[in-house]
């Protein structure tokens, strides 16, 4: 008798940093949508990245008011600067609009593309990127490739999480 064995996935985490709330998971698929949207109200997130080649329909998130922005990049590699813009602008816009609210971002296993933009945020958000990767890593386990903690490493913020105030005060975001 032959069993198969499941590939065991981790379990979605939810990563936190001042005024920033994540949540990385796997892809969920046309089969396990309804408890990925679930999991999505369960954290209050109203966006989906999805970095990974898609494997669902969106319908049934659009339905429950969650848009899927899909960004998505090549498996191992750190992102494109277009994708990395792009996150930035997504942050900005979400945690001014509503802070402390949740953004959830998925590739195949939650393990390498999802983890580095949260780690990107974590080091814009001041963070050092040591200390970015151990938090993501403590909740994912074996997240990040050499190739993307080297990224991250040689990464330098940009204040790109910072909204100018009036006068000349600025106001972080995080």
């Amino acid at each position: 008798m032959t069993t198969k064995m499941k590939l065991q996935r981790p379990e979605p985490a939810e990563i936190q940093h001042k005024n920033m709330r994540f949540l990385i998971t796997d892809r969920p698929t046309d089969a396990t949508i309804e408890g990925y949207i679930e999991e999505l109200k369960k954290h209050g997130a109203k966006d989906v990245v999805r970095v990974c080649e898609p494997t669902y329909t969106t319908e049934k998130l659009r339905s429950q008011g969650i848009r899927v922005l899909d960004w998505e990049f090549d498996d191992g590699s750190p992102p494109p600067n277009k994708v990395v813009e792009d996150w930035f602008g997504l942050l900005k816009t979400r945690f001014r609009e509503e802070p402390g609210c949740c953004v959830a971002v998925h590739c195949v296993a939650g393990l390498g593309r999802a983890p580095v933009l949260v780690a990107l945020a974590l080091i814009e958000g001041g963070m050092r990127y040591e200390d970015a990767v151990e938090l993501i890593r403590r909740k994912r386990r074996g997240a990040i490739n050499s190739k993307q903690l080297s990224y991250l490493e040689h990464y330098r913020p940009k204040s790109r999480l910072k909204l100018r105030g009036n006068g000349n005060k600025q106001c972080t975001l995080m």
